[in-house]
């Protein structure tokens, strides 16, 4: 896994958002549509805003939805489908297909639709309790469904509140829909974004583990060959010395 260390969140949005472009634009030259894989959150919000202004056929992409909670109205201001509509959908003109986490029959559709064909891209985050996507420790990294039905763990609900989707734990939802570990992974290039200070701890866990483990289901990344880790200076800032030496700086 190659990491990158870059000033701020925002040079990381816009390096990630022109390596996905790049990606993209490379995927569409040699075949007819290009497939991407959208997570959202706060780890996000510069990565969508410089993307959305890339030079990509958005016409020819085909998006695909990570997670959502269980019982969240779509127009809930937390909820991920109502976060990618405005973010991403109602400004480039590309095929986005949402996760509707109360409707089995439209899971299923969905399920068949992302097992088609891998992703050409992966934009994705890693949770401050290390979990990728909505899979909480200890997570099922040998799931084959496209698609998990998840317990969140208290940690995971507490960032949601921490990063102001929610004024209160109650209002947090207990369960959602997550795209399993094993699907993400399937993805031909994955980058994963993770600035800010709340992250310095996993981010020291992550790149300081040696093994794939359940209770740091972010490590599943690290034998993805096509997988980058993109932190800022606040989320690298507990990195020793010998950690940051295996890591590409740009512009520090």
């Amino acid at each position: 896994m190659r990491t990158v260390i870059l000033p701020d969140s925002r040079a990381v949005g816009q390096l990630v958002a022109a390596e996905a472009s790049a990606a993209l634009n490379q995927a569409l030259a040699r075949q007819p549509r290009a497939r991407l894989l959208l997570a959202t959150g706060a780890s996000q919000f510069d990565v969508l805003a410089s993307l959305v202004r890339q030079p990509v056929d958005w016409e020819r992409v085909d998006a695909f939805h990570l997670d959502e909670y269980e019982g969240l109205d779509g127009g809930h201001p937390a909820s991920f489908r109502r976060y990618l509509k405005e973010r991403v959908a109602d400004l480039v003109p590309l095929n986005m297909h949402y996760v509707g986490p109360d409707d089995a029959q439209e899971l299923e559709r969905l399920s068949t639709l992302v097992a088609q064909a891998p992703f050409d891209v992966a934009l994705v985050g890693v949770g401050e309790n290390g979990h990728l996507a909505f899979n909480d420790p200890p997570a099922d990294l040998t799931a084959q469904s496209v698609y998990l039905r998840v317990d969140l763990d208290e940690r995971c609900r507490r960032q949601q509140v921490g990063e102001g989707w929610f004024a209160t734990l109650d209002e947090v939802p207990r369960r959602a829909v997550s795209m399993s570990v094993q699907a993400i992974l399937r993805s031909r290039q994955i980058l994963c974004s993770v600035p800010y200070e709340a992250k310095s701890e996993v981010v020291l866990r992550l790149l300081s583990t040696e093994e794939v483990t359940p209770w740091l289901p972010a490590s599943a990344l690290l034998d993805h060959p096509g997988t980058t880790l993109f932190l800022d200076r606040a989320s690298s800032r507990r990195l020793p010395r010998a950690l940051w030496q295996r890591c590409v700086l740009m512009g520090l």
